[in-house]
């Protein structure tokens, strides 16, 4: 029998003779992360810090030597003291965190809800010139039903206006669609969109509209919405926001093997705090939104495979312990790691992702990425899970929203466990005593056993690009929502303008296009691309079939390319 074969075996055995991870130990690691001491661990606050602490003296206490690998991220946002809308007092209105800085004084025209709806042939920007204006507009919807559209969303509404043209925007609350009741001006920086939309967004009060309007044409508006310019002198508008910056880690330890090799297991350890726009309570924004599942549960996971793993004989390849911060504001921690490695990249064998493993509902354990390694289909047949886990591929691609999807990018075979979504996610409900330690041990026994063979297996698993699957003629791809297929895979550490594309998958319209991984998308059919939110925008107003032009930024050269839109699979 030749060594690295009796080193899997050896390992295996060892694995199953000791029980392997201790479910008291997972519950305690878990305990503390999720605990009113940590604060829900935002990106950026005093407390992420103490958890990368914690986790840097778990790798130490376990003979490894930890490494904080920091980079920065942008936090947040404050208001700055030159804030002003003409004559009106300060109390009156107040900027969105997203929106652009300086000043401009221009005409006003009100334009209904500020939305255009293509599918039911709605466009309240229909027949006005908003170029170089601010325009006034209402919240919500007309006719406001149970379920808001997509095209509802404040950040939808920025970014549809500057495609029209205009340079600001002024949003009234819709009161009298709500019984009359104002109900104030939104918090500070607890409403979703981009860093900076590229375009002024302010909110005001209803009676600052009502005095623009006239008396009663609010009301009158907000039932029959229409589009017009008002009379009267241009407007004064003066925004102040600033950009807060803070230096975050991410905690990796290494454990040595035979050789350069290495495989990866990680997590995310940061979470929303004391809940952010990503909130699913937005009722309860300022209360700790602990994150036991999400993911303190994938950080102990991290943990205890690092306690377990330093008492085994040396493997043939080494192990990668990593937790990254900046999960939750896009993958920021990975994808700075993948572009800042701390080893060859080309030496990674695998990347095991873990997110949201704590509470397994009916032994239900999804895993995803499997076709990304060339020997994962003989790895996972022969290694089972214990009762009650049952193990359920559920995508091949190892692109998703969480950190694999990094690894992924840079040619790396991932695979990314998960036990679903549940009712507590981003809420201050996901609380430690929900979390299943025991089941939650299992899972991480069988991660080891994965991890054995993946060590010591003689041939590694090479990485293998999943295209996309072809759609039949005639089918429907799904192409509403987020409009027809493109194929690139934004990077979410935002260039100073445009869209990075971290990838671009094999097959799709993109890719046969010669776009490809690093291009800076800054124009797509003529509307230029400040961020992901104006992509996203110009990408919905076409439908599969269309070919657009685009320009994209690759090094020094701005390049244009045709591509071909097909349906969303």
């Amino acid at each position: 029998m030749n060594r690295t074969r009796l080193l899997t075996l050896l390992a295996a055995a060892s694995l199953a003779a000791a029980g392997s991870v201790d479910p008291k130990n997972y519950q305690a690691d878990v305990n503390y992360l999720a605990s009113p001491e940590l604060k829900g661990r935002a990106t950026g606050s005093p407390e992420l810090e103490k958890a990368a602490d914690f986790i840097a003296r778990k790798f130490k206490s376990f003979g490894l030597k930890p490494d904080e690998q920091p980079f920065p991220v942008i936090t947040g946002a404050h208001l700055g003291p030159k804030n002003s809308l003409d004559a009106f007092p300060s109390s009156d209105f107040q900027p969105f965190s997203f929106s652009s800085s300086g000043s401009i004084t221009a005409p006003v025209v009100f334009a209904g809800y500020g939305i255009t709806n293509p599918d039911v042939h709605y466009d309240d920007y229909s027949g006005i010139d908003v170029t170089g204006k601010i325009v006034l507009i209402l919240r919500h919807e007309p006719k406001e039903p149970k379920e808001l559209s997509t095209y509802s969303a404040l950040a939808e509404k920025a970014v549809n206006a500057k495609m029209h043209g205009a340079k600001g925007v002024l949003l009234v609350n819709d009161i009298y669609a709500h019984g009359g009741e104002d109900k104030g001006l939104d918090k500070f920086g607890v409403t979703a969109g981009p860093t900076d939309a590229g375009i002024f967004f302010v909110q005001v009060k209803p009676e600052v509209a009502e005095k623009m309007l006239g008396p009663g044409k609010l009301r009158e508006l907000t039932e029959q919405p229409r589009s017009f310019a008002l009379d009267g002198p241009p407007l004064a508008l003066s925004v102040d926001i600033r950009r807060e910056s803070k230096t975050v880690h991410n905690v990796t330890a290494y454990l040595r093997g035979q050789t350069d090799e290495y495989v990866i297991i990680g997590a995310h350890y940061d979470h929303l705090g004391l809940g952010d726009e990503h909130s699913l309570a937005p009722s309860q924004i300022g209360t700790i939104h602990p994150g036991a599942d999400d993911n303190a549960s994938g950080t102990a996971g991290v943990i205890e495979l690092a306690r377990w793993f330093t008492k085994q004989p040396k493997p043939k390849r080494g192990i990668l312990f990593m937790t990254f911060a900046g999960e939750e504001l896009g993958l920021l921690g990975s994808g700075f790691y993948v572009n800042n490695p701390t080893m060859p990249l080309d030496k990674a064998v695998t990347m095991i992702n873990m997110d949201m493993i704590g509470r397994i509902r009916d032994g239900k354990v999804y895993i995803g990425g499997t076709g990304t390694g060339s020997t994962f289909d003989q790895l996972l047949s022969s290694v089972h899970a214990p009762a009650p886990i049952n193990i359920i591929p559920s995508e091949k691609t190892g692109y998703g929203s969480s950190d694999h999807t990094s690894f992924t990018t840079k040619s790396i075979p991932t695979l990314f466990f998960f036990s679903g979504l549940h009712g507590d996610y981003h809420k201050p409900s996901d609380t430690a005593d929900k979390i299943d330690a025991g089941d939650a041990a299992k899972l991480l026994d069988y991660i080891a056993q994965l991890a054995v063979h993946l060590e010591n297996d003689a041939s590694r698993p090479q990485f293998v690009r999943v295209a996309e699957p072809s759609m039949p003629s005639g089918s429907s791809g799904g192409g509403s929502g987020y409009g027809p297929n493109f194929g690139s895979i934004p990077d979410f550490n935002e260039p100073p303008k445009g869209v990075r594309f971290a990838d671009v998958r094999d097959g799709t319209p993109a890719a046969k296009a010669g776009l490809k991984a690093g291009d800076i998308l800054i124009e797509f059919d003529g509307k230029e691309i400040g961020n992901l939110y104006d992509f996203t925008y110009a990408l919905r107003a076409h439908k599969p079939g269309d070919l657009v032009l685009v320009k994209v930024i690759r090094g020094t050269q701005t390049i244009e390319a045709k591509v071909l839109l097909t349906e969303r699979k």
